[in-house]
């Protein structure tokens, strides 16, 4: 494609005639650079001369300084490259136009309307390349506006930057103005005025980032691969020296000894060098994410105060938009249960973007993996909302999965399940590409990624506070379900006696699961944090209904505390819908209840969706004490945040407003860096990974040996297909086993019936590597099985 050269430049040659007359480039509509027989014309910019390059080759090119390339266009050496791209920001704000500005290598951004606007004048882009016409409309009015105001320029502060060393630059096909550039975190999506503006920006783009070339490890190392070594000369030498040949023979032998040791070590310098670029590449990534964070809260603080004082406005038009929803909500909805009418309706102030933005302010500091942190700035806050945490070690895990080593085929899901219908889904054979690669053995410890809420809740008990630990218990049971926002793929049905292990020292977790029945497909856990246990089994019922798959659970989970206060409660049903047409999403809904042996319980209702819901995913709840009365009430989503305030919302004043009281309990974590097909979270992708050391350790029957899931993992999908047929030809055997009195090998059920608990020992056979009583249950024959 041909690349026109940049539009315009400013450069420092001052107007003397006004009569003079600059010519136009007619492929670019700039000006160009003026011949010696050609008048000029007065610039409006009073000092400055714009000019565009007609030769790139002679009026834009690099030139070295101390053997770095620097840019050089019209004279101009090192100079920076600006102008107006439209930047999308979202389907309601659409294209808005930015002040981007391009400068060693760092494309910033600003706004140029609104109170946080930048001036841009002669002043302030003084030496500055500048791209389009309508950028030069702008620096002349904001030029004439400064003048005849005496207005001082601000303090410069980018939106956002985009750092071209560690991003790829793409050109849109179907729009010729249009351009993307992909950071390995976010892509920015940008409009030139014109086609010729695009393929300015995108040469200067392009120059910029060939000032960081990537050098590749093959790079490195390919000119050590054709190094040839001659003894010739030396041979030669030692002939002429009166040598014999043994001497020779030997002499040589030292020199290529030598000369290889020399090569082995170089090459392993090469490669600790490669390492070093990819670190400083990802940390270069990583530094950009956190400068826009910086940015993005910075400009919440500042919103703080304005915050406030809307409160009162919200107030009122809640009030009037509450009584008009309630009556909708009391026509339409029907409950089982007699006594959930006592559930409040937070469409009230949850229903408008608007208003979700006011909980900025109130958001407690949460680091959810690291520890504990409770600093709430809400007026009148708690005095016992202070800093709590335990110092866990830091353990670095995975950022992504491999990259795919074959190419995914499309399957359709309807082929698949038209002739299904109305059976349990655990019987359906499915090909390995409607999976993730995770068994429903590691989703069982995903729902645990929000431990830290349990450590929160044994701290607050441990003060006495019973109140704060019932609303963190029921944040973790509504945190459990965040996880599956997005996810659409079927996780691994495991194998009768299949395990998984999780040793997360970083969250202060140990973790054991197992499948315990095959014909009902169970699976029991048991885990062991700082101050609390948590076990559970579950038999998931699952069935077709055509157009949707229906998923409830039987089971109950069960949280004990070591002081002997213990909750229970069991899950809600989930759904799948869309399966043949529309967008495919899965809903939550029903009553959960978390009994406890103490003081307090709580009710938790999720919202089930409705076609024409635009607020979905709610979650509203209450605390109440022995004697029934409501003392906190909960709301929230369960795929963004939990909140409470304390007393029962619904006997509350005509207008009363719960965001002036509402403090954050849970939020989710940000999404991964590394998105997924599956869209697992940054958690779920450490799931299944094999630290080093780690496979030495683990027993034969753990998920991440399983072969047809880790050739998923991989993108190895025909080895993936062979090997989960072979798997489930060797599962059918399992009902013969169960029949004949198999047991599980880490779990008992209670007394005979009730829930499965965990019986111990497998932490100490771990440290032994003592699995003489697990059974080889991946194997590629059938006999171990059935013979065992």
């Amino acid at each position: 494609m041909h690349m026109f050269p940049f539009c315009c430049s400013v450069s420092s040659i001052n107007f003397r005639q006004e009569t003079e007359i600059m010519p136009v480039c007619p492929q670019t509509n700039c000006l160009l650079p003026q011949p010696a027989s050609t008048h000029r014309k007065t610039s409006s910019l009073d000092g400055d001369v714009l000019s565009c390059a007609d030769d790139a080759d002679s009026d834009c090119r690099l030139v070295t300084e101390n053997g770095r390339k620097k840019k050089k266009l019209n004279g101009i050496v090192g100079g920076c490259i600006a102008g107006i791209l439209y930047k999308w920001v979202n389907y309601g704000k659409g294209w808005r136009p930015r002040w981007f500005m391009l400068d060693d290598g760092v494309l910033s951004y600003y706004k140029i309307h609104g109170p946080h606007k930048i001036a841009v004048t002669k002043r302030t882009e003084k030496g500055v390349t500048v791209i389009g016409d309508e950028s030069l409309k702008l620096m002349k009015k904001s030029s004439r506006a400064a003048q005849g105001q005496g207005i001082e320029p601000k303090r410069r502060m980018p939106v956002g930057e985009v750092h071209l060393k560690v991003s790829s630059i793409r050109e849109s096909r179907s729009d010729d103005k249009r351009f993307s550039i992909f950071t390995g975190t976010k892509r920015l999506h940008l409009r030139a005025e014109s086609r010729d503006d695009r393929a300015a920006w995108i040469e200067a783009l392009q120059t910029g980032k060939d000032l960081f070339p990537r050098i590749s490890t093959s790079d490195l190392m390919e000119p050590m691969d054709n190094i040839t070594v001659s003894t010739d000369k030396l041979r030669r030498r030692l002939v002429d020296e009166g040598l014999n040949e043994t001497a020779i023979k030997e002499t040589e032998q030292i020199m290529l000894t030598e000369f290889t040791a020399l090569r082995n070590k170089l090459k392993l310098l090469q490669q600790k060098q490669s390492l070093l670029l990819d670190t400083l590449r990802q940390l270069e990534t990583e530094k950009v994410d956190l400068e826009t964070t910086v940015v993005d809260e910075s400009q919440n603080h500042s919103k703080l105060q304005m915050v406030k004082t809307r409160h009162e406005k919200s107030s009122e038009d809640s009030a009037s938009e509450s009584d008009y929803d309630n009556e909708r909500q009391d026509g339409g909805d029907e409950e089982s249960d007699e006594d959930d009418n006592a559930f409040f309706d937070t469409r009230d102030f949850l229903s408008a973007s608007s208003r979700r933005s006011e909980f900025g302010y109130m958001r407690t500091s949460i680091d959810s993996d690291e520890g504990l942190s409770i600093s709430s700035v809400v007026d009148g806050a708690d005095r016992d909302m202070e800093k709590v945490g335990f110092d866990y070690p830091n353990v670095r895990r995975r950022m992504k999965l491999p990259e795919p080593k074959e190419k995914e085929k499309g399957v359709s899901l309807w082929s698949m399940i038209k002739d299904n219908i109305g059976k349990d889904l655990t019987k359906v054979c499915l090909p390995v590409y409607f999976n993730e690669p995770l068994s429903s053995l590691q989703k069982c410890y995903e729902e645990l990624e929000y431990s830290y809420l349990l450590d929160r809740a044994y701290e607050w008990g441990k003060r006495g506070n019973g109140l704060m630990r019932m609303l963190n218990v029921a944040a973790f049971a509504a945190s459990g379900y965040a996880c599956t926002e997005g996810r659409h793929c079927k996780p691994f049905n495991p194998l009768l006696g299949e395990t998984y292990e999780a040793d997360y020292p970083d969250k202060g977790l140990r973790f054991i699961s197992e499948k315990v029945s095959h014909h009902p497909m169970i699976v029991a856990c048991h885990c062991e944090g700082r101050g609390w246990k948590f076990w559970a089994d579950s038999n998931l019922k699952s069935k077709f209904w055509g157009r949707s798959i229906q998923l409830d659970p039987e089971g109950v989970l069960t949280l004990e505390f070591d002081d002997g206060e213990v909750f229970q409660w069991s899950k809600v049903t989930t759904s799948i819908y869309n399966l043949i047409l529309g967008k495919l999403y899965c809903d939550h809904y029903g009553t959960m209840r978390i009994h406890g042996n103490c003081e307090y319980s709580c009710k938790l209702k999720f919202k089930e969706q409705s076609m024409m819901d635009r607020n979905p995913h709610q979650v509203q709840g209450l605390v109440q004490d022995k004697n029934g009365n409501t003392v906190s009430t909960l709301f929230g989503k369960w795929d963004e945040s939990m909140y409470y305030v304390n007393g029962d919302v619904a006997v509350k004043p005509k207008g009363y407003n719960p965001l002036s009281e509402a403090v954050l309990l849970w939020e989710r974590s940000k999404p991964s860096l590394y998105p997924t097909r599956y869209n697992l979270t940054s958690f779920a992708i450490t799931l299944n990974e094999l630290t080093p050391g780690l496979k030495e350790k683990l027993p034969p029957t753990d998920s991440r040996l399983r072969p047809d899931q880790r050739h998923l993992e991989n993108g190895e999908y025909n080895m993936a297909n062979s090997e989960k047929l072979r798997l489930e030809q060797r599962q059918r055997q399992a009902r013969n086993l169960q029949e004949k009195g198999w047991q599980p090998r880490w779990f008992r059920k209670e007394d005979g019936q009730g829930t499965y608990r965990y019986i111990g020992g497998y932490w100490e056979a771990r440290e032994q590597c003592n699995w003489d009583s697990c059974q080889d249950i991946f194997g590629s024959t059938t006999t171990e099985i059935a013979t065992d």
